[in-house]
């Protein structure tokens, strides 16, 4: 087969959650073993670090493994979902997995696991255990794909967890309650392992305080731990506002991690790199000064709230938005937190679950200045750069899959 062949294997003929949704969801870990027993149990093979969480699980991941590379350690990093291309999911020091140890290794196992019938997911958490080991990584960093407790990277036993930020997102397989959602984020937490709970929030700290007792856990409040005086010592080239939000969850298992004994002088240097040592892309990327214009990830209302708001705190004459979603997400509450004076073109994300415009368009209030309703995200940033005068602002987002699309970006190396 050939890699264009493996790929289309592997999107078309098995779920995949990113594109089909809830339909791809499944629930257990049973199969995920079994299908790891089958290849050497290789998530056993080398260190790890886990990190969970609604925002931030992401940008944090990367952050570490920019760390520990720029320390010297042969790190790899293990992230969902991807933006251009399915090898950014796997990397090692940066750089992508090979499309021939793709290839490899669907044909070795395709029958091999044939009865077991793995979700997509499934075989990207066990091509990149399989790979890691084979490749003797020092260390990965692991990201969880969606919750927690039953997701398919839940078999690890880390150095250290970190759990990000809980909001309310995929309340369909999740809960309907920040703390139905934590405790599903809290099942990462093992018998006997430190975690790190990035950020504080008073309505569910007592979530994992309660997982960690019963763990024996010894549990870090990473907020706590740091001043914003602290923080500031730090160089990000990540360059998000809520980047400070994850930050203290960053550093507190940068420590835990030298606790155990990873020898990491250069922390600041590792901060000021995530960009050129990892790939990162798409969190408050600017793609031009004049006129600005940025693009992120952000994706649900927790999210987009904070990047709307430093969006508005740049000054500009106009500011436009080129936005699309997904069909499960909360449209109306998007809606509600985006601004008036501005204008908007809404777009259609390339994927199973995007949001066509004709069904968004009966969901924009009145109040909603809309330049055009446009069935593909590019033809909605042509119209938009267009428009654009040297002193406006575009904000390019409303869903991953909208960055994904964005011709700017290029992953595939």
């Amino acid at each position: 087969m050939t890699y264009e062949q493996i790929e289309e294997y592997l999107f078309e003929q098995l779920p995949m959650y990113q594109r089909m949704g809830t339909v791809a969801f499944k629930t257990g870990l049973g199969n995920i073993q079994e299908f790891c027993k089958i290849l050497g149990d290789p998530q056993d093979q080398f260190k790890t670090v886990h990190i969970a969480g609604t925002n931030g699980k992401g940008s944090s991941s990367h952050m570490i493994a920019s760390v520990l590379q720029e320390n010297g350690y042969k790190t790899g990093l293990y992230t969902s979902p991807h933006l251009k291309s399915f090898r950014e999911r796997v990397k090692i020091n940066g750089l992508l997995i090979s499309r021939q140890y793709i290839i490899d290794f669907v044909e070795k196992y395709k029958t091999q696991v044939e009865h077991l019938k793995p979700s997509f997911f499934e075989w990207t958490v066990g091509l990149a255990f399989k790979y890691f080991a084979d490749q003797k990584v020092d260390i990965a960093v692991i990201e969880v794909g969606l919750g927690g407790r039953l997701d398919s990277t839940n078999i690890i036993t880390p150095l250290v967890s970190l759990i990000t930020n809980i909001g309310l997102d995929h309340k369909e397989m999740l809960g309907n309650t920040l703390q139905q959602i934590a405790g599903e984020k809290a099942g990462i937490i093992k018998p006997g392992i430190d975690v790190v709970i990035s950020e504080t929030q008073p309505e569910i700290a007592d979530v994992f305080k309660a997982k960690a007792n019963e763990n024996k856990s010894n549990i870090i409040f990473a907020a706590d731990k740091f001043t914003l005086t602290d923080l500031k010592k730090y160089s990000l080239d990540l360059k998000g506002e809520y980047q400070l939000r994850n930050l203290p969850g960053v550093l507190a298992v940068i420590d835990e991690l030298k606790e155990k004994g990873f020898v990491l002088p250069k922390i600041n240097e590792g901060l000021s790199k995530v960009v050129s040592n990892t790939g990162l892309q798409g969190r408050w990327q600017i793609l031009s000064e004049k006129p600005f214009v940025v693009c992120d990830t952000a994706h649900n209302v927790e999210g987009l709230r904070e990047t709307i708001q430093q969006f508005l705190a740049r000054k500009a004459k106009r500011y436009r938005f080129v936005m699309g979603f997904v069909s499960d997400k909360a449209v109306e509450e998007v809606l509600e937190l985006v601004p008036k004076n501005a204008v908007y073109y809404f777009c259609t994300p390339n994927v199973p679950r995007g949001l066509k415009v004709a069904d968004l368009k009966p969901r924009v209030t009145p109040d909603i200045v809309v330049n055009g309703y446009y069935d593909s995200v590019n033809e909605a940033v042509i119209d938009a750069r267009k428009d654009l005068e040297e002193s406006d602002a575009l904000y390019i987002g409303g869903s991953t899959f909208v960055v994904a699309e964005l011709n700017e970006l290029d992953y595939e190396k």
